[in-house]
């Protein structure tokens, strides 16, 4: 009489993972395509946005965006992409989206000035945020369809394939926040400030109270090398 063999149920499901055959030797399996997939390392491209495009190579010191050019969402096109996509990149990263400060004056569009003696250049840092809810106008060809462009540019993106990363820099704002586009009940930061006390909890920045900010005059230092700025006669 045989005997009777009693194989535990978890080592009945190790069996089974790993393929085992009649003769307990592991077959060889193949990994589906979309495990494949899963297991594929992500390749990020990150590009500086308004850079990509830009084809102007003039480089006047000090020099206006007519002059020196700016890349715009639009420069992103199918052809580009599709350039990029068979780089292998999964996700592509567009840095120095958000609106930041800068020089150019785009008042026409309710955007207030920034002052040029505390922005880096003509086209500004993209780490010197003015509206967190908001895209730099800078790198739309319709500055009122700005966003539009922005989400037309994701659509494009995940139309080939791939996502979408964007830098959300927390702490680095301009010294002029003020958001056009932030939701019904959230305040500008500095908006509710005590600006007679120079620290406060509830306050979003340090003050000096009593004094408004001067220009050193003991360096040499001129705002945007002497050239003309939308401040000059402010």
């Amino acid at each position: 009489m045989k005997k009777s063999v009693y194989i535990p149920a978890v080592l009945c499901s190790a069996l089974i993972a790993t393929g085992c055959s009649e003769n307990n030797k592991p077959e060889q399996q193949q990994t589906p395509a979309h495990t494949q997939n899963e297991l594929t390392k992500p390749v990020v491209y990150q590009v500086f946005t308004r850079l990509f495009g830009n084809t102007e190579t003039a480089n006047v010191p000090w020099g206006t965006k007519e002059q020196n050019g700016v890349g715009k969402f639009a420069d992103f096109n199918d052809a580009a992409l599709k350039g990029i996509k068979e780089l292998g990149t999964t996700h592509v990263w567009y840095t120095g989206v958000l609106h930041h400060a800068l020089v150019g004056d785009y008042t026409d569009y309710g955007i207030s000035k920034d002052d040029p003696d505390v922005i880096k250049g003509r086209a500004g840092s993209p780490y010197a945020i003015k509206d967190y809810y908001d895209v730099n106008p800078d790198l739309a060809v319709n500055v009122t369809n700005r966003m539009g462009e922005f989400t037309q540019l994701i659509e494009r993106t995940h139309s080939h394939g791939m996502k979408v990363i964007i830098d959300i820099v927390p702490n680095h704002v301009a010294r002029n926040y003020e958001s056009l586009g932030k939701p019904k009940g959230v305040k500008d930061f500095g908006e509710q400030d005590d600006t007679s006390k120079v620290y406060d909890k509830n306050n979003n920045f340090y003050y000096v109270p009593g004094k408004s900010f001067q220009v050193p005059t003991d360096v040499n230092y001129q705002v945007l090398g002497g050239n003309a700025h939308p401040l000059a006669d402010g």
